[in-house]
C-alpha cells in the first residue's frame, strides 16, 4: 500500500512539474491566431486604435503609455506620429485625418514653446529639432499651408548654424557634449532635400550633398551597407546598429538620387536596405527590436524611408519582406485593443500598458505598405 501511494505521488509530482515547465516554455511563442493577410481596412483599424488608445484629447499629443499617465511620449517621437497621421491621410483622403494633423500641430505648438527653435530648454538636442523640421516640410507638401514651411525653414537654419562643423565636417549631435551621430546627420540630409524639393533653392541641395558625403565617409560601411551609430572626434565609429539609422541613410540616399540621378546614391540605398533585410532581420525575415524605452519607434522610421526606395526607385522586391513583418505582428495583436507591440513574433500583452513607442511601428508600416490584395474585408 505504501509503495502504491509512493508511485501515485511520484507520478503526480512529475506530471505537475511537466505541466508547469510546459506552460513556462510556451508563454513566449507566437499566438495561435494563424496566418493573416492584412487589408486596407485593417490599416485604418490599426491607425484608429492607436489614436483611440494613445492620443491625449486635451493636449493633442500622444501619451507615453496606454494607461494614460500624465507623461507624454518623448518630444522627437511626436513628430514620427505626426508623420504617421499624414500618411494615413494620404492613404485614405479622410477629412478627419487632415483635422487630426492640425490638432497635433496645435498640440505641439502649445507644448513645445510655439516651435521656437531657439528655446534650448524645450528643444535640448539637435536631432529632436530635425525630426520635427522634416515633418513640418512634409506637412507643407500635404497641405500647402505656409506656416509649416516657415517653421521648417527657420528650424533648419537654426540647426545648421548651431550644429554644422565647418572645420571637420558633419553635424554635431548636441551642444553639451562631443559627438556626431547618424541620427542628426542623415536626417539633416533628408531635411535639406525636403526643403530643396519645395523651394528649389540649390543651397539646400549643396548642404545635403555635403553632409551625406561626410556621413558616407565616417558613418557608413560601403562594403556591406551597415550604418554606424556615432563617431566622436578621431575615434573609430561606434558600430551599434539601429534600424532608424539604416532608414535615414536609405531616405537621404534616395532623395539625392532622385534629384541628381547619380547612381552611387541609389547603390548605397539598396546596399543599406539589403543589410537591414538580410543581416539585421532574423532568419525568418522579421525585423529586429530593441529593449530600451524609445527604441520601439525605430521601425516606424524605417517604414517612412523603405517605401520611398520601393515606390520612387521601383524596387518592389522589398514588399514581401515588409508585408511578412506586418502580417506576423497583426496576427499577434491584442484583439481587444487592436494594438501591436515591437516584438512582432509574440502575442501582444493584453494585461499591461503598451507604450506609444512600441505600438507605433506596425501602424506606420501599414499606412505606407500596400497589402497583397485590394480586399477590404
Amino acid at each position: 500500500m505504501n509503495k502504491f501511494l509512493f508511485f501515485i505521488c511520484f507520478f503526480f509530482l512529475v506530471f505537475s512539474l511537466s505541466a508547469c515547465t510546459k506552460k513556462e516554455d510556451t508563454s513566449f511563442v507566437p499566438s495561435l491566431q494563424g496566418k493573416v493577410s492584412y487589408t486596407d481596412k485593417d490599416a485604418t483599424k490599426a491607425f484608429d486604435s492607436f489614436i483611440l488608445n494613445l492620443k491625449d484629447p486635451s493636449r493633442n499629443l500622444f501619451y507615453r503609455d496606454t494607461d494614460k499617465p500624465e507623461k507624454l511620449g518623448a518630444i522627437w517621437t511626436q513628430a514620427i506620429y505626426w508623420d504617421m497621421i499624414m500618411n494615413a491621410y494620404k492613404r485614405t483622403g479622410k477629412a478627419e485625418y487632415l483635422q487630426l494633423m492640425e490638432d497635433v500641430y496645435q498640440g505641439g505648438y502649445a507644448e513645445y514653446a510655439g516651435y521656437d527653435w531657439t528655446n534650448h530648454v524645450e528643444w535640448f538636442i539637435w536631432d529632436d529639432m530635425m525630426w520635427w523640421i522634416i515633418a513640418m516640410g512634409r506637412a507643407y507638401e500635404v497641405t500647402g499651408e505656409q506656416k509649416y514651411l516657415d517653421h521648417a525653414v527657420a528650424g533648419f537654419s537654426h540647426v545648421w548654424k548651431g550644429s554644422y562643423d565647418a572645420v571637420n565636417g558633419g553635424m554635431d549631435w548636441a551642444w553639451t557634449q562631443e559627438g556626431k551621430t547618424s541620427c542628426i546627420n542623415y536626417p539633416t540630409v533628408i531635411g535639406a532635400m525636403t526643403l530643396y524639393n519645395i523651394t528649389k533653392d540649390t543651397s539646400y541641395l549643396n548642404k545635403a550633398e555635403k553632409i551625406y558625403t561626410w556621413a558616407n565617409k565616417n558613418l557608413f560601411d560601403a562594403s556591406n551597407g551597415r550604418v554606424a551609430d556615432s563617431k566622436v572626434g578621431s575615434n573609430k565609429p561606434d558600430w551599434s546598429l539601429h534600424t532608424y539609422n539604416q532608414a535615414t541613410c536609405i531616405g537621404g540616399a534616395v532623395m539625392l538620387y532622385l534629384a541628381t540621378k547619380e547612381q552611387h546614391y541609389l547603390d548605397d540605398a539598396v546596399l543599406t536596405a539589403n543589410y537591414t533585410k538580410n543581416v539585421m532581420s532574423d532568419s525568418d525575415g522579421i525585423m529586429p527590436f530593441e529593449t530600451s524605452e524609445e527604441q520601439g519607434v525605430y521601425n516606424a522610421i524605417l517604414a517612412q524611408y523603405m517605401i520611398r526606395l520601393i515606390k520612387d526607385c521601383n524596387k518592389p522586391d522589398y514588399l514581401p519582406w515588409l508585408r511578412k513583418n506586418i502580417n506576423t505582428a497583426w496576427g499577434n495583436r491584442d484583439v481587444t485593443r487592436c494594438l501591436t507591440t515591437k516584438n512582432y513574433k509574440i502575442s501582444c500583452p493584453t494585461d499591461k500598458a503598451i507604450s506609444c513607442y512600441d505600438a507605433c511601428s506596425i501602424v506606420a508600416l501599414m499606412q505606407v505598405c500596400p497589402p497583397d490584395s485590394v480586399s477590404t474585408n
